[in-house]
């Protein structure tokens, strides 16, 4: 298979694009793919990491005020459209796999007008502009959330199949999980509050927390913080102006960064969170209780849309970010702990909303796409 995948930005789009590659090359290694993204997103770092090639084109999202900034930016997405026709025109793709991000935009346009299949991956529960824009021309729309079908109205092909992350369900004996537990410093006998805010972390959260730290609320729980890295000195600091060691602090475990993290998912009680189409896929498939704090200010206000998901089902709590105090989310972390009965519903709830074998079944749908229009 040939096949150009197109995500940029943010991990969200740019890992279930390489996860979508991964199984490509699995099911089929003698296979060619390479991304198209932009200059300044993630995809720099994450895609040549995983071995593949990166083109690079300048897209950006569109925006109906008038002004010049926004008519250059229009000029160079139109560019960046004929662009992304030389690529494709080049290496001859068998399928375009539009994974997210302002990306899709030219690049979709460009593979429709070569008359090149595109399968579009949303991973959000309410669909971006791009894929709102571009699901006419998708041969396949694969939605991660059986919430975004209803948001793609006027869309044929639309197929439920969730978003592929790394982080797996695993059920460690009494001997591994004591050695994770060792390891984090932390007890057997008290519940574990995974708290983190994303790979950069999240002020707001961590503002919350430090405020839990400091009056000591955690005394019935235990706490493990990924502050992200930019954040960590800043609140060691913090905390050391409260005469506070970051480093010797009951019922916690603070970290830049948690480097085991589908271990200390799995051994954790609660999930305190942004709301993320990633996260909410692998707390999901973890069964889970969480308290969902979704990021603002963000397109279409996705995060909130998929924080919904687990809460409409009763496996999730929603704090939004402009509410976020030391007391709220100290009382629902209580609230759940405190009700073991509660916990293990959340737990069922969360699973519920779990989708398996998904990259599998995404390679599949691909294959069905390409076979279909070799028929033609």
């Amino acid at each position: 298979m040939r096949a150009i995948i197109a995500a940029a930005g943010t991990a969200g789009h740019i890992n279930p694009g390489i996860a979508i590659a991964n199984k490509i090359k699995e099911k089929e290694p003698n296979s060619e793919i390479i991304f198209i993204g932009t200059t300044r997103g993630l995809e720099n770092d994450l895609v040549p990491r995983e071995g593949y090639q990166l083109k690079t084109i300048e897209a950006y999202g569109l925006s109906k005020e008038i002004s010049i900034q926004n008519f250059k930016k229009i000029c160079k997405t139109l560019k960046a459209t004929k662009k992304a026709k030389k690529i494709i025109n080049e290496f001859k793709p068998d399928i375009v796999i539009g994974a997210g991000g302002y990306i899709c935009g030219p690049v979709v346009w460009a593979a429709k007008k070569e008359n090149v299949p595109v399968v579009l991956h949303e991973s959000n529960a309410f669909p971006g502009k791009a894929t709102k824009f571009l699901s006419k021309k998708a041969d396949k729309i694969l939605i991660a959330f059986e919430e975004a079908r209803s948001r793609l109205p006027k869309s044929n092909n639309i197929v439920h199949i969730g978003t592929p992350v790394k982080i797996e369900k695993k059920e460690y004996n009494e001997q591994q999980k004591s050695q994770i537990l060792k390891t984090m410093q932390l007890q057997e006998n008290l519940p574990i509050v995974l708290i983190f805010g994303g790979s950069q972390g999240a002020q707001k959260i961590n503002e919350a927390v430090v405020g839990i730290l400091e009056n000591k609320f955690n005394l019935n729980y235990q706490i493990v913080w990924a502050t992200g890295p930019k954040q960590f000195d800043i609140i060691k600091d913090e905390l050391k102006s409260k005469n506070i060691d970051i480093n010797n602090i009951k019922n916690a475990k603070i970290l830049p960064y948690i480097y085991n993290m589908e271990e200390i998912m799995n051994i954790s009680n609660i999930i305190v969170a942004r709301s993320g189409a990633m996260t909410i896929t692998e707390i999901s498939n973890l069964g889970k209780p969480s308290i969902l704090i979704p990021l603002p200010n963000v397109s279409q206000n996705h995060q909130l849309y998929n924080a919904k998901v687990l809460e409409n089902v009763g496996a999730a709590k929603i704090i939004l970010n402009n509410e976020l105090t030391k007391d709220n989310l100290n009382s629902e972390i209580e609230k759940i702990i405190s009700n073991p009965e509660q916990m293990k519903k959340m737990e069922e709830k969360a699973l519920s909303k779990s989708v398996k074998e998904v990259q599998e079944n995404i390679y599949k749908e691909i294959s069905k796409v390409i076979k279909d229009v070799r028929k033609l």
